[in-house]
């Protein structure tokens, strides 16, 4: 993900705006959740950032987090990604109470808000942005991140969008 998302852009006429990159393929990973609180029913944006492709131990770290976070019993939506059809079965076995589970369809990334998410990161924060290394990469994916999750108003499209209610 070193390499920049390019968008079209304004430019003086005849001034063609240029970004050099060299052929990276470092990459980093990007685990996350949206979280609604039961009573106030605010929204919420968990994220654990990765140098490393995630597999089911990481995904099921950041479930027990973030169900520690939140407190309580938690209902948890995926995708059908292996990694997350791994981490339940494994959690099932080894810990069946806490957490319900709850499956999208395959090949749905429209009913999934977090994936705007990634839109939104990806096209509008991190457009034609050239980061230097994977550190700051990752400071500003954080950063995006971060502000996205604390606007209730983007949050709630997000959630508009994949047709989904509060």
């Amino acid at each position: 993900m070193l390499q920049p998302v390019v968008r079209r852009t304004w430019a003086p006429r005849g001034q063609t705006p240029i970004h050099r990159s060299w052929d990276r393929h470092d990459r980093l990973s990007i685990i996350s959740a949206l979280t609604i609180s039961p009573r106030r029913r605010r929204l919420g944006l968990r994220f654990r950032i990765h140098d490393h492709n995630i597999c089911h131990g990481d995904v099921m770290k950041f479930l027990s987090q973030v169900r520690r976070e939140v407190g309580g019993d938690v209902t948890v939506v995926l995708d059908r990604l292996n990694a997350h059809r791994t981490a339940v079965r494994k959690m099932r076995e080894r810990n069946p109470s806490g957490y319900h589970f709850e499956w999208l369809p395959p090949y749905a990334p429209d009913l999934n808000p977090v994936e705007q998410i990634w839109g939104h990161t990806k096209y509008a924060d991190l457009a034609n942005f050239i980061p230097d290394d994977l550190r700051h990469l990752g400071k500003e994916a954080r950063r995006s991140l971060t502000s996205t999750g604390s606007d209730q108003s983007l949050l709630r499209a997000f959630i508009r969008h994949a047709k989904l209610s509060l």
